[in-house]
Order: structure tokens, then C-alpha cells, then sequence
């Protein structure tokens, strides 16, 4: 039997709780990245304030440096190849202007990951999000949620998750907190929930349809068959759909985030990720591995902290200066 919890309705200012989530976030995003020893903002400002010239030390401690922050190999040795090269261009002789190097080498690769995701493309906006269990993908689908209501949108949240009870007790804790619905079931076909919530939101004139589905390893692959018996029964409710399969990411799993991706990529399809928990990481830095891998995969949101508005859209100038403040 589906069930209905809380009251669909837009926040009642949109405009005041888009600005009270924005203030203090940069301050915020500082502290998260930086509160880590070892860490890339931290490391990097240990490795350039203190030295004035550029030697072959400061390269080795910087190396050290991205590699601590998760950067991984085959990134760190791009971006010190060209910090070389800029710095003989340019003639560079000082360590300040080698971290202003630095900072441009990161904006132009982690502005690949910054493609803010559009959900008036369609209506409803199906989003479907998936992940790992342990990776914050419920909390996130409440927050996200929570902020396209404060952004004037009506959502409607689909608990997917049909063998977990928690989470669904989690979501209809979001709805009635938020006057968000939720559609869910005590047991049964977690498609059949989705597919049902997909039909309400349509009847309800909801703007977004987040689905949450359990969470799962890539290595149960029986798991993952029903993932995409999922998505295929969205696309019978809807065959524009999903718009968007969201994976959410636990920051704290570095560079092991690039083959859970490929995994649920394989699986999904994967076209845009909320990463989480950047807080209190020493591997931030795995962003910039994603940007340089083979297919990197739009941040849609970042998360660093537990608080309803410490999930924010991905801005690549914004996690530049918290890795180089």
C-alpha cells in the first residue's frame, strides 16, 4: 500500500532561503578542507608561505602535498609538469607566484566538474540517485530537496529504498519537517514506488521527483541488475526519463570513489554526483582526479557538513580558494 507523509509546498520565500543558505558557505567550505592535516589547503600553504625562491625542494613538497590530498599519480604529474612549464614561460622565481600558478592549474581543470544541474528541462524533473550504503545518500536526498524548495520548486520524494526501513523513516522525516511528500510502501518492488511516486508528481504538478533506491556495492551484482531495472521502469513512466542519476560519493574514500563511479556508471548510467563528507578529509583532492580522468562526471553538489544548508551546488572558483586560501 503507498503511503503519502508531509504536504507538497514551495518554501513561502524563496528568495530569503536561497540567501540564508549561501551565507558564511565559503567560510564554511574553508574550514571543512581545512581542518585535516594534510590535506591539499593545508599541505599546500605549509609548502609555498616561508620559501621565496622556486627550487626543486618546493616542487618535491608539493608533490607530496597533492599526492597526501589524493590528487592521485597520473594528476599531480600534470599539474607539476605545467607549474614547470609556466614557471619557465613566465619566468617565475618565487613561491608566490607559483601558488598563484597553482591556483589557475586547478580552476582550469576542476571548471570541467561546475555544470549546474538544469531541472526545468522537464516536468516533473526525475531525478534518481544511487550509492553506496554508509555514503550519506538519504540525509543528501533530503537536503537537496530542501534547497530546490527553498529555490521556489515543488518536490515530491519517492523512498526507494525498499529494504531498509530507516530510510524510509528518514524521508518522511525530511517531508514532514519540510512539507515535502513522500510516496513509499512497507515493502514490495522499489520500481513499483517509483514508478508510483512519478505518477503522483505528474497528477500533483510537482516540479522534481527524487527517487532514493537502496544503497549497494558495485560487487552485488544482483543488486545492481535491480538499479537498472529501476531506471527502466522510470523511463516507462516517463520516456524522457530519469533526467539525472545521481551518485552520491563519501569524500572520505579518495581515490576508491573513480571505480565506484565507473561501477554505477556501467550499471546506470551516472550523470552527476553529489559528493559528501568533505569536511574533516585529508582527500579532497580526488575532485581533481575526476577532472582529469578519461570521463569525468559533473559535481552537481558538495557537501561538508550536517547542517540543512551545508549541501551546495559545486563551484570550482569556490573549492579552489578553500584548497589555496
Amino acid at each position: 500500500m503507498v503511503s503519502f507523509f508531509g504536504k507538497s509546498s514551495a518554501a513561502s520565500d524563496p528568495a530569503a532561503g536561497a540567501s540564508s543558505a549561501t551565507v558564511g558557505w565559503r567560510e564554511r567550505l574553508k574550514a571543512g578542507l581545512g581542518r585535516v592535516s594534510g590535506a591539499l589547503g593545508e599541505a599546500l600553504g605549509s609548502v609555498v608561505h616561508g620559501r621565496r625562491a622556486i627550487s626543486a625542494e618546493v616542487y618535491d613538497e608539493l608533490e607530496t602535498a597533492l599526492l597526501a590530498a589524493d590528487v592521485g599519480i597520473a594528476a599531480t604529474t600534470a599539474l607539476l609538469d605545467e607549474l614547470r612549464r609556466t614557471v619557465a614561460r613566465d619566468a617565475l622565481t618565487d613561491v608566490d607566484a607559483l601558488r598563484g600558478a597553482l591556483r589557475a592549474a586547478l580552476l582550469q581543470r576542476l571548471q570541467v566538474l561546475e555544470q549546474p544541474l538544469d531541472t526545468h528541462r522537464a516536468k516533473p524533473f526525475i531525478v534518481m540517485v544511487t550509492g553506496v550504503n554508509g555514503s550519506g545518500k538519504t540525509t543528501s536526498i533530503g537536503k537537496l530537496a530542501r534547497w530546490y524548495q527553498s529555490h521556489g520548486q515543488t518536490v515530491l520524494l519517492a523512498a526507494g529504498d525498499t529494504f531498509r526501513a530507516a530510510a524510509r523513516e528518514q524521508l518522511k522525516v525530511w517531508g514532514e519537517r519540510n512539507g515535502i511528500d513522500v510516496v513509499s510502501q512497507a515493502s514490495g518492488d522499489p520500481a513499483a514506488v517509483v514508478f508510483d511516486a512519478i505518477n503522483a508528481g505528474r497528477a500533483r504538478g510537482a516540479d522534481i521527483v527524487i527517487a532514493d533506491t537502496a544503497g549497494r556495492l558495485p560487487t552485488q551484482l544482483h543488486l545492481m541488475d535491480e538499479l537498472a531495472k529501476v531506471k527502466r521502469v522510470i523511463a516507462k513512466a516517463d520516456a524522457s526519463g530519469p533526467h539525472e542519476v545521481l551518485l552520491v560519493i563519501d569524500a572520505h574514500i579518495g581515490q576508491n570513489s573513480l571505480a565506484q563511479i565507473a561501477a554505477f556508471d556501467a550499471a546506470v548510467g551516472v550523470t552527476g554526483l553529489v559528493v559528501t563528507k568533505l569536511d574533516g578529509t585529508a582527500k579532497a583532492g580526488v575532485l581533481v582526479a575526476l577532472a582529469c580522468g578519461p570521463k569525468p562526471v559533473p559535481v552537481r553538489f558538495i557537501g561538508i557538513g550536517e547542517g540543512l544548508d551545508d549541501l551546495q551546488p559545486f563551484v570550482a572558483s569556490e573549492f579552489v580558494e578553500a584548497l589555496l586560501p
